[in-house]
């Protein structure tokens, strides 16, 4: 790989991860866009709109809370990265955000860092929960996501709708191949359910979630999100921001990663400078 592919992001620390406001504004103007067809088929499908209530959790920036909000929908994002919250909140102030549709938006969101403890006086249950976040990017996932559902379902209507996402099979995601780098890096290569970095999605990762936090599934889809960057250092900057090559940073250093996630782009690397990656999402449709 040549050396202009990548710009180096210069920090104090090399070893550490990047900053997190960095990270956290990458995430809102690079790689959260990636899911907006993701975001887009869920509420097609379950005709999100003036009366949705919906709680999502790991809301990132904002972006899906802005698109269900734009279709008339009331909207609550939890999310313990106080960054994202404060661009959430950012975007909401102004209505709009990369990839978000035109047309009316209810700016009245409430954002969160912890999955509120009952539904606020005088509102109704949720009746739509979203998890968004893709589920099985490490073992300890499932774990996490299981006990983050589990306490939401509380504060739903019975038989509310709930969607968990995660990545679909290897096969179809060009990404993969770029993400495992974080696994090599991290030394979990031989042992993918170690719980270091990335691993590889698998078939029934959101059935089990489904099944941990007691839902019962009620149907599935699949969704093309390819991954689109303008040029290399954009989508270098775009996959650190996931955090999933934290670990890696932390078993090497940010500049080894970001070589290692350069050379793995380079064939996805487009004459015109820009970098594609075809992907493939999953959705899994639950109820309470």
């Amino acid at each position: 790989m040549t050396p202009t592919l990548v710009r180096h992001h210069r920090h104090a620390d090399a070893s550490a991860p990047v900053d997190a406001g960095t990270r956290a504004r990458d995430w809102a103007e690079i790689q959260e866009r990636m899911l907006a067809p993701l975001y887009g088929a869920v509420y097609e499908r379950l005709e999100v709109g003036a009366g949705t209530r919906m709680l999502s959790l790991g809301c990132g920036s904002g972006l899906a809370l802005l698109i269900a909000a734009s279709r008339g929908a009331r909207v609550t994002g939890v999310d313990p990265d106080r960054e994202r919250l404060a661009l959430a909140r950012e975007r909401f102030a102004a209505g709009s955000g990369p990839g978000a549709p035109p047309g009316r938006t209810d700016h009245r969101a409430r954002l969160v860092d912890r999955v509120p403890g009952a539904v606020p006086a005088g509102e109704a249950p949720y009746n739509l929960l979203t998890a968004f976040q893709p589920i099985g990017c490490a073992a300890e996932d499932l774990e996490d996501h299981a006990a983050a559902l589990a306490s939401a379902v509380p504060l739903a209507v019975r038989g509310a709708t709930v969607v968990l996402a995660g990545w679909g099979p290897p096969e179809r995601c060009a990404t993969a191949p770029v993400l495992r780098v974080a696994a090599g890096l991290a030394g979990s290569a031989r042992d993918p359910r170690s719980g270091n970095g990335w691993r590889p999605a698998l078939r029934d990762d959101l059935e089990e979630v489904a099944a941990r936090a007691g839902l019962k599934p009620d149907g599935s889809g699949r969704v093309s999100c390819p991954f689109g960057y303008a040029d290399m250092d954009s989508a270098v900057r775009g996959l650190l921001s996931t955090g999933l090559f934290d670990t890696a940073i932390r078993a090497t250093d940010r500049i080894q990663v970001e070589k290692e996630i350069g050379e793995a782009l380079h064939p996805h690397l487009r004459p015109d400078g820009t970098v594609w990656m075809p992907n493939v999402f999953r959705y899994l449709v639950c109820v309470t």
